[in-house]
C-alpha cells in the first residue's frame, strides 16, 4: 500500500455560525485538533492544516499534533482556495520526499466543518492510496468528505479548485474514475453551517479575539 498524506481544511470564517470554524470546540478540545487526530490515526504523513480566519488565534491555542500549518490568505473566497494551498504545500513536500523514495501516493482530505466524520469513515476512504486514486465518502448517496486524491490528480484539482466548489469541477470531469464509499453506517455527513447544527453536535463557537 502506498504512503498517504493528509490535508485538513480549517480556514472558513464561519459567517453562518457566528465564528471561525477552526475555533469550534467540543468541550475543552478544538474540533480542528479532533480532525487532525483522525488524520494521525489513519497514518497521514506529511499532514498539512490549512488555516485562514483567526489563524493566529488557532495557532496559539490548538495542538495540531504532527501537522505543518499553512495559511490561506484568500480564505474568504471559499474552499477551493484552501484546497489549492494545501495541495501546493503537499506537492512541495512530496517533491522533497521523492529524493528518499518515500513520497506520498495520495492525500486524504478532511474538513473541520464535519464533526460527525469518524476514524472509521476516514479509513474506509483511505484504504488503497495510489497515484490514480479518486475516492469519495458518500452520505445518502451524495459525495462529500473525506476524499482521497491520488498524486496524479493534484495539479488538475489545484487548477480547477475555486470558490466553494473545491474539487467538484475536477471530479465531474473524471466521474468515471471515482470510487464511492458509503459511510452512512459509520459517520454523520452533516456540515455545521447553522447554529442549530453546531448545538446538535455539542459544539461551541468561542469569541474571536480582535486582530487575529
Amino acid at each position: 500500500m502506498g504512503r498517504i498524506a493528509g490535508i485538513v481544511v480549517a480556514a472558513s470564517g464561519g459567517r453562518r455560525i457566528g465564528g471561525p470554524e477552526a475555533l469550534l470546540r467540543r468541550g475543552e478540545t478544538l474540533l480542528v485538533d479532533e480532525v487532525v487526530e483522525i488524520a494521525n490515526e489513519v497514518g497521514c504523513a506529511p499532514l498539512v492544516v490549512v488555516l485562514g480566519a483567526a489563524a493566529n488565534q488557532v495557532k496559539a491555542t490548538a495542538t495540531l499534533r504532527g501537522a505543518t500549518v499553512v495559511v490561506d490568505k484568500a480564505w474568504g473566497t471559499g474552499l477551493g482556495s484552501s484546497l489549492r494551498v494545501g495541495l501546493e504545500s503537499l506537492t512541495e513536500a512530496a517533491s522533497q520526499a521523492a529524493l528518499t523514495g518515500v513520497a506520498p501516493e495520495a492525500a486524504l482530505v478532511l474538513t473541520v466543518d464535519m464533526p460527525g466524520v469518524t476514524v472509521e469513515a476516514a479509513r474506509r476512504v483511505a484504504l488503497l492510496p495510489h497515484a490514480g486514486a479518486l475516492v469519495c465518502a458518500t452520505y445518502d448517496g451524495l459525495r462529500s468528505y473525506p476524499m482521497l486524491l491520488g498524486r496524479r490528480h493534484w495539479p488538475g484539482i489545484a487548477t480547477l479548485a475555486k470558490s466553494d466548489v473545491g474539487a467538484r469541477p475536477y471530479l465531474l470531469a473524471h466521474k468515471d474514475e471515482i470510487v464511492d464509499i458509503a459511510c452512512d453506517a459509520v459517520a454523520d455527513g452533516n456540515r455545521v453551517d447553522t447554529p442549530a447544527l453546531v448545538a446538535s453536535f455539542g459544539l461551541t463557537v468561542p469569541t474571536q479575539r480582535p486582530g487575529t
